[in-house]
This record gives C-alpha cells, sequence and structure tokens, in this order.
C-alpha cells in the first residue's frame, strides 16, 4: 500500500486538508453590521461552514482512499470526485473574500492549494498502475 507513490501524495493530500482547517487563506477586513467598525479577520476553512464541511469531507475521502488499493478504478473515480469538491472549496474561498471591504491572499493559502496538484499526482499514478495491470494481464 505504502509502496505506491500514488499513496504518499493522497495521505499528503489528506494532510494539507487537515492543516488548512488551521491556517488561513486570506485576511482582511470586514464590516461589522452591529457597530459599523471594520474587524481584521484571518479567515481559515473552519470559519466557513460550507468550507469546513468540504474540508472535512476531503480529508476523510482521501484517507479512505488509500486503502482502496485493491480496485484501482474506484479509487481512480473516488480522486476525481474528491478534486473537484477540492477545486470547488476553493472557489468558495474566492467566494467569501469578495464579502470582504478589503482581502490579502495569506502565503498559507498554498497549502489549499496543494491539494488539487497532490490530488491529480495521485490520479496520474493511479491510472499508471491500472495500465501497469492490464499490459501484464495481456501478457499472459
Amino acid at each position: 500500500m505504502l509502496q505506491r507513490i500514488q499513496s504518499i501524495w493522497l495521505l499528503l493530500a489528506a494532510t494539507m486538508s487537515a492543516l488548512s482547517l488551521k491556517f488561513s487563506f486570506f485576511s482582511g477586513n470586514k464590516l461589522n453590521t452591529e457597530t459599523n467598525v471594520k474587524e481584521w479577520i484571518e479567515y481559515t476553512a473552519a470559519q466557513g461552514s460550507l468550507n469546513a464541511i468540504f474540508t472535512i469531507a476531503i480529508c476523510v475521502a482521501t484517507l479512505v482512499c488509500v486503502f482502496m488499493y485493491k480496485d484501482r478504478k474506484r479509487q481512480l473515480l473516488i480522486n476525481l470526485i474528491i478534486l473537484a469538491v477540492s477545486l470547488l472549496n476553493i472557489f468558495l474561498y474566492y467566494n467569501a473574500s469578495k464579502t470582504f471591504t478589503e482581502s490579502n491572499t495569506d502565503l498559507t493559502a498554498l497549502i489549499s492549494l496543494s491539494i488539487p496538484v497532490f490530488l491529480v499526482l495521485a490520479a496520474l499514478g493511479i491510472y499508471k498502475d491500472e495500465q501497469l495491470v492490464k499490459k501484464a494481464d495481456r501478457l499472459r
């Protein structure tokens, strides 16, 4: 299981997803409607309910996907679904930044932006494994 490089990519994606709950994606000023005062807020995945749900789902699904090494077709399908959810999650981050009066993307946004990269690398590894097994079956 851990001999396969895609398992490493999936574990890295799960780790980055868990870290994005702690580290901010962007920070900026937001107008408080009750006091009419601007507040400086660092926006993490835990602060947006939909972002938190998607981030936790990405983390859990990638960990489950690591242990699906015997069924590569299903593992690839689930990996691609997780990739779509992670891209949707990044879109929600940028959509949330529009509600701020001014916002700056933080350096720790690279944590969330690296998740789709690791998932694409894992998908390529799974696809190569599937092609290798098909070649080996053809030779028999």
